[in-house]
């Protein structure tokens, strides 16, 4: 080691080798050197396990690691549950065939037709299927000024009774005047297609009798001219 105040060295560079000189011994005096290379060498302790937050999800890490969706909604009571799905082929192809412009307006015109030969005492009203009623999403809205006159003015199960007197439950929405759950049940169960027609009478407060007429198709037609 050369001694600190060589020939050559500057007073800056000389204090610097002092303050270098005197580190050196402090570390050896404290035994630093060594308890430096034992922190390297020691295993690492694994970081506790941080589960992730994610919205509407609860996950529990303790003992089976199980997780459940939170359900904003859940607190709601359902009137009535939701009716199973079928497949598409069996709900939608039931009945074979496009239906045109002419064979729909044609079925709304006999369910006119046959609302007018009902009691006029009675309220009801004609409502024309479409894709979003009876195929995909199975909401059906009333209409408005029929439910602002007739319908309650809160949520409830609304009974439809078919023509042969069965009777299906279904949810009504009064802030959205429609019928919600037990209404795909309803459709399904009768085979109701886009393209179709049906009367609603409000037999009583919280029940209609349903009257269903159906459109042909455009193979219908076809086999009507053969």
């Amino acid at each position: 080691m050369a001694a600190v105040g060589e020939q050559g060295m500057s007073a800056y560079e000389a204090a610097r080798e002092r303050t270098v000189q005197e580190n050196k011994r402090k570390m050896e005096a404290l035994n630093l050197h060594h308890l430096s290379a034992a922190i390297k060498m020691a295993p690492k302790t694994p970081s506790p396990m941080v589960m992730p937050q994610i919205r509407g999800l609860i996950c529990l890490p303790h003992p089976a690691m199980r997780c459940h969706f939170f359900d904003p909604c859940s607190s709601l009571n359902p009137l009535i549950t939701r009716t199973p799905r079928k497949p598409t082929d069996s709900i939608y192809l039931a009945r074979y065939g496009s239906i045109s412009m002419k064979a729909r307006l044609e079925a709304t015109r006999k369910a006119e037709e046959l609302e007018s030969e009902l009691d006029p005492e009675v309220p009801s009203f004609v409502k024309a299927m479409l894709h979003s009623h009876v195929v995909r999403g199975f909401w059906l809205g009333l209409p408005s000024h029929f439910c602002d006159t007739y319908m309650p003015k809160k949520d409830c199960i609304i009974t439809l009774v078919d023509e042969k007197d069965e009777e299906f439950d279904t949810n009504y929405l009064a802030y959205k005047k429609g019928l919600s759950g037990g209404w795909a049940g309803f459709a399904l169960g009768h085979g109701i297609r886009d393209g179709d027609a049906t009367v609603f009478q409000l037999i009583n407060p919280t029940t209609f009798k349903v009257h269903i007429i159906r459109a042909a198709s455009d193979d219908d037609d076809d086999e009507v001219a053969e």
